[in-house]
Parts: C-alpha cells; structure tokens; sequence
C-alpha cells in the first residue's frame, strides 16, 4: 500500500532532516537557571515578531493557554469565549482545575466572537456576580474550520474590552495562518492583545513547544512560577527551542502551500457531493465536512478512508476534519481527493 496520507491534524509533520541538524547543533544551557541560550534567543525572537517585550518557550499550546489565562484572571473570576474554543473544548478542564478560573461561553458562527454579541454579556465587579476579568480569542479557529478573524473584527474587541477594563488573550496556536492568509503583520496582530499563545509544532513542523507572548515584562516572573507549577520547567531545552528558531526562519512563508491544498480537496469535495463543505469558507489549511448530507457518520467515513491509507479526524458524530500540512505533497492531496470522494459517492448511490 502507498504510504498513509495523514490528514488527521498539523500536529502530525515529522522534522525535516535539515530541522534536525539545527536540533543536534544547538547551543544549550540550563534554562530553569534562565541559560539556555537557545532558548533565550528564541523567547526575545517571537517577542519581538509581536512587538511585545517578553515571551516564554513552553512544552505545549495547551500550558500556554494555561499560563497566560492564569496570568490575566485571578482565582474566582471569569474569562469570556466561544463555546467551540480550545481553551474550553480540548484541555481538560484546565483553568478551572489549576487555575479556579471561570469561564463562560458564546455560541459564536465559526467561532468568531462580536463585540454586539458580547458586551451585553460582561459582568461587572460587585458582590453578586463572578466579574468578568478577560476575553479569549482563537486565531485561527479550529471548530470554526480554520476561520480567520477578521483585523477590524479584533480591533472591535480590543476597543471594547479596553473600554471595561478587560484583558484581551489570544489562542494563537495557527496565527501564522492567519498571517499567510491575510497578510496582516504579526506585530500588527500582537498589538492588540495582552496575551498570547503561539504553536511552533503544528503548520511550522516543529516537534514540540509553544511560546507565550506577554505585554507586561513584569509578567515573566509569576509566568515563568506558574509554569514550573504544572510541570513545565526544562533543562537544555535548547534542542528543542532551535527545531521551533528553523521553523520560524522556514515554514511560514510556505503555509500558503498548506492553504492552497486545502482549497483544492474543499472545491474538489464539494463537487462531489454538494453541501458537503463550502468551498469558499476555507481560507486557511481546515477542510470541514457536514456528512447530515449524505448517509455516513464521521466513525464510518474515517474507517473506510483509513482502511485505503488517508486518515481524517472524526470531530463530532457527522463532522469531520481534514487539516493540510507540510508533510502532505501534491501527490497526497490528489490521493485523498480520490478515496474521500468515492467513498462520499459510494455512500450517496447506496
């Protein structure tokens, strides 16, 4: 059988070989003592990327969040978002279990939140209600099918959340798409957010490691104790910090590639079978199916799809996903176009 078509997530890219000899080459340190230079020059790189003067290398996007919604909400107080966000969706519970954060959320199209929808729902500091202290954003969103927030969209939000008072957190873990797809600058999009956390090991192929983005350089400290807390100090992390310097240095550029292809199987399926996925929805590497058009549930479709060798994500009883990557070539996209749509159409004639 051909080799898998993993289309599952951008989790999934392998290190290049040249990724990897950046890797065995790096310079290291102690970073829990602050020295590792790697490390260190990978944290000043992504702060200045978003025009903020401090970041944090981190394991995952996951403690990212973490770290930084800890550090914008205190204990018993609320932070706003979308119903779909990961925050809420994909990480376990985690600001209310290590942080005693509440969160709230939106029913949101695509998951992108609006100043209309929100304000009404901000609650102020008194003795009767749990005081909204921050506002979470996810940029691109993952259940919304890689949709990308809109520039005025977030300036909209800033604008509001400044009015009351609030923080403004960005789930970053796929801004570099938002960046190839729109083209706003990283500096213009971190300008707008107190917090934020940026994925090195999904569309850029870094092995593992997340960078949290701070405005306030007096953060660090508290971000750094927080991080030790849940487990995430490391030692000569330089190793892993340069797999994440080449991928910025790399594969951001190259992410429209990762769009492109995406284009290409949503046009592709939706002629296939109509509904399926609107084609012009998807702006970034996120491919998603409504099967309530066709007779398969999503475990059904992904089983018939593996056992030809292209693996989907079944994200929901009659959703799936399909994710793009650096790993998926021409090549591959044709090749899953073709088991997908047969598959699709097989189930359609029956």
């Amino acid at each position: 059988m051909p080799e898998l078509v993993d289309l599952r997530s951008d989790t999934v890219t392998r290190p290049s070989p040249d990724m990897r000899r950046a890797m065995a080459d790096a310079d290291v340190g102690d970073d829990v003592y602050g020295e590792d230079p790697t490390v260190n020059a990978l944290e000043e790189h992504v702060a200045a990327l978003f025009g903020h003067p401090a970041a944090l290398f981190v394991p995952s996007g996951t403690m990212g969040n973490q770290i930084a919604v800890r550090l914008i909400v205190p204990p018993a107080d609320e932070l706003i978002c979308d119903a779909d966000a990961h925050i809420v969706s994909y990480e376990g519970g985690g600001a209310a279990q290590h942080g005693g954060v509440q969160t709230r959320t939106l029913v949101a199209e695509r998951g992108l939140l609006t100043p209309e929808a929100l304000e009404p729902q901000l609650r102020p500091e008194n003795y009767h209600t749990v005081p909204t202290r921050a506002v979470a954003v996810e940029q691109t969103h993952n259940r919304g099918g890689g949709a990308v927030y809109p520039i005025g969209l977030l300036k909209d939000l800033r604008a509001l959340t400044s009015a009351y008072g609030l923080a403004l957190h960005c789930d970053g873990a796929r801004i570099w798409n938002a960046h190839v797809a729109s083209g706003i600058a990283l500096a213009e999009y971190g300008g707008l957010f107190d917090t934020l956390s940026v994925c090195l090991s999904k569309g850029l192929g870094a092995p593992i490691g997340s960078v949290v983005v701070i405005s306030d350089e007096g953060m660090v400290t508290e971000a750094r104790a927080i991080r030790r807390r849940l487990g995430g100090g490391m030692r000569q992390a330089g190793v892993l910090a340069a797999a994440g310097r080449f991928a910025l240095e790399h594969n951001i550029s190259r992410l429209a590639e990762d769009h492109a292809h995406a284009q290409q199987l949503a046009t592709a399926l939706d002629d296939a079978v109509p509904g399926l996925v609107e084609a012009a929805a998807v702006e970034t590497n996120i491919v998603p199916l409504d099967l309530t058009v066709t007779s398969l549930d999503s475990a059904t479709l992904a089983a018939q799809c593996r056992a030809e060798g292209v693996l989907v994500s079944a994200v929901g009883p009659r959703r799936v996903r399909l994710v793009t990557h650096l790993d998926v070539d021409d090549a591959a996209i044709d090749r899953a176009i073709d088991v997908v749509s047969r598959a699709l159409v097989s189930a359609a004639a029956s």
